[in-house]
């Protein structure tokens, strides 16, 4: 079987015509030759399928009827160089007053860069007041590639292992942050905002911040759950979780 769509290999009729492939071999054979299937095709079919177009500009008035891995595509012939432009980061925001003292503005096809819909890619612009912190979070749809505009950054990542990464930049350094690893960014100038502009490999990356996660949620997680994790006390809960803001 010859497979083109990459699209193909995610629906139910694929995994159908492959098991039906296994059930012609020896019962044992056929039981093995099964759960290889399984294994290996959920991981070759596992990142998001290539375009079958040049491209697919958003269609941000489409009504919500249905639930997309992306946004549905206008017709390619009204396609605009503007849709593949955006001046969403040329614009500094003020972070000093914001809980960790950053802010991040993120491109979204739905708001600011159609022309990235499908494409697999995302940019941020991440402003840092003073000392602020983009906190301990994850990405876990993307990897990151930070470049720092201006200022002086403190960026690390902690991998499976425990293992710390970290490392100074300067204006026009970068840095990777792998897939789905915890990481953060932390201003080292006292006096002066840092800027660092991000590219991610999703359109739709998602952002888990650790201390809401684990102190945020709603409904809130068990206190139980959070003070033997943390080895903190009840009172220490309720104190952390009015200090990020929260009741």
């Amino acid at each position: 079987m010859l497979i083109t769509d990459p699209t193909y290999c995610k629906s139910s009729e694929f995994f159908l015509a492959m098991i039906t492939t296994a059930d012609h071999a020896a019962p044992i054979a056929g039981a093995i030759l099964s759960l290889v299937i399984i294994i290996f095709f959920s991981t070759a079919c596992n990142s998001d399928p290539d375009l079958l177009l040049d491209f697919c500009i958003a269609d941000t008035t489409a009504a919500a009827a249905f639930h997309f891995n992306g946004l549905p595509c206008i017709d390619p012939a009204t396609a605009r160089a503007d849709h593949f432009a955006t001046s969403a980061l040329s614009r500094p925001t003020d972070s000093s007053g914001t809980l960790f003292g950053f802010n991040a503005t993120m491109t979204s096809p739905a708001a600011s860069l159609p022309g990235a819909n499908a494409q697999g890619l995302a940019m941020a612009r991440v402003d840092l007041a003073p000392g602020g912190m983009a906190p301990l979070h994850s990405h876990p749809r993307a990897s990151e590639v930070a470049l720092v505009l201006s200022g002086g950054v403190l960026v690390g990542f902690a991998d499976t292992s425990y293992r710390l990464y970290t490392q100074r930049l300067r204006a026009g350094e970068a840095f990777v942050f792998p897939r789905g690893m915890v990481h953060f960014m932390r201003s080292e100038d006292t006096s002066a905002p840092a800027v660092v502009l991000s590219g991610l490999n999703s359109q739709s990356p998602g952002a888990q911040l650790v201390p809401f996660s684990a102190f945020l949620t709603e409904p809130r997680l068990p206190d139980e759950v959070v003070k033997k994790t943390f080895r903190i006390t009840g009172q220490d809960v309720q104190r952390i979780q009015r200090s990020l803001g929260g009741s």
